[in-house]
């Protein structure tokens, strides 16, 4: 029968520097993942409040008058038109040229 080769000590030692080469790749790969996905998700956060403003002013725009609404602007009227009775009822001042 054929003897088995003992293996040398320094076989063991690559290994384990192999193993924790690659481990390492590994970790620093998914750090790089993790902060481009972080960098993903801020920018899809952004990207909804930017949106989600947008809707609330078009929805503002849109909205029907409510009947305060409606109230505030028949008081803003009722002011203009008082303040146009006055101004018509002011007497005018003839200027005589001579």
């Amino acid at each position: 029968m054929a003897k088995r080769r003992t293996t040398p000590q320094q076989l063991p030692d690559a290994v384990r520097e192999a193993v924790e080469r690659t481990v390492q790749a590994t970790l620093g790969g998914a750090q790089q993942t993790r902060g481009a996905l972080d960098e993903v998700v801020s920018g899809a956060e952004a990207s909804a409040k930017n949106v989600r403003a947008r809707v609330r002013e078009a929805v503002e725009k849109t909205r029907p008058a409510t009947s305060d609404d409606i109230k505030e602007l028949r008081t803003e009227i009722r002011a203009l038109s008082r303040r146009l009775d006055k101004l018509e009822k002011k007497p005018t001042r003839s200027t005589k040229r001579s």
